[in-house]
């Protein structure tokens, strides 16, 4: 399929690295995800799964363990195919030339961080769908790299290795790596599993800032009670979808209760892999 024309709203941003989202119509940046599936060979991992949302609004994937809110991420990241349904991204089927705006940031745990690496390199690697792994960086490019470092409040650590980071950091070397790539849709793998108390509460101001600057925030989350402060919209899943809408409108009792009636857990606050 051919690139679509450039979009003056986003390539002229794009070009001064600043989030194109937060000075467009939000509703030319619309996600939408109609009658998804997945499958892992004969086991059926999501089925029927769809929703719209869009730049400036932050969404909650909520469901038992196993449910398939990662598989969800990774699909819509186009990092696992799907059999049936789509992933639309701006009114076209998600193609290579918009990759650079849907950012995966996956599970603490999935990452070697004994990988030799600083932060500053991490970050960078944010850059290499613009410039290619072997491309070579730009004063724009590091421009981004710098502007990413400190909006994250990580720029006195770039030197430091990856596993040197504590959890927190971690989590934000990452968002920071999304920044840098210039990314409108930031994916979200259990973000807060993991974390202490006051990290989590600095990511949770983070994903709070980053809906207000413009981006979609879309994130698997396990506790419950902080649904409504973190996010606008809620999708309920378990394999199937249960509901999908505003949070005042689908998260409810009976819909909680449905969502996560057949899962061997059930609704709690347990950090583990979705």
């Amino acid at each position: 399929m051919a690139a679509s024309p450039p979009n003056p709203d986003t390539e002229s941003h794009a070009d001064d690295h600043v989030h194109a989202c937060s000075h467009c119509d939000h509703g030319h940046h619309r996600l939408e995800v109609r009658d998804l599936h997945v499958h892992y060979g004969p086991i059926c991992a999501l089925e029927g799964i769809s929703l719209a949302t869009e730049c400036g609004r932050s969404l909650a994937l909520l469901g038992p363990n196993g449910a398939g809110k990662s598989t969800l991420l990774k699909a819509i990241a186009g990092i696992v195919p799907s059999p049936a349904g789509s992933v639309r991204w701006r009114g076209e089927p998600m193609i290579r030339q918009r990759r650079h705006e849907i950012a995966y940031l996956p599970q603490r745990e999935e990452v070697n961080w004994d990988f030799p690496l600083t932060l500053r390199g991490l970050v960078e690697m944010g850059r290499y769908p613009h410039t290619g792994a072997l491309g070579r960086f730009s004063g724009k490019d590091r421009a981004a790299v710098d502007k990413a470092l400190a909006t994250l409040g990580l720029a006195d650590l770039a030197g430091r290795h990856i596993r040197e980071l504590s959890g927190g950091q971690q989590q934000r070397a990452f968002l920071a790596r999304a920044l840098a790539q210039g990314a409108h849709v930031l994916l979200l793998d259990e973000p807060f599993s993991g974390l202490d108390r006051p990290s989590s509460e600095r990511l949770a101001e983070l994903v709070l800032e980053l809906k207000e600057d413009g981006h979609l925030v879309i994130a698997c989350h396990h506790d419950l009670e902080t649904v409504p402060e973190l996010f606008d919209e809620v999708l309920l899943l378990d394999h199937h979808q249960v509901a999908f809408g505003p949070v005042g409108e689908a998260f409810t009792p009976a819909n909680i209760e449905r969502t996560f009636a057949a899962g061997a857990a059930g609704p709690n606050t347990a950090a583990t892999p979705a």
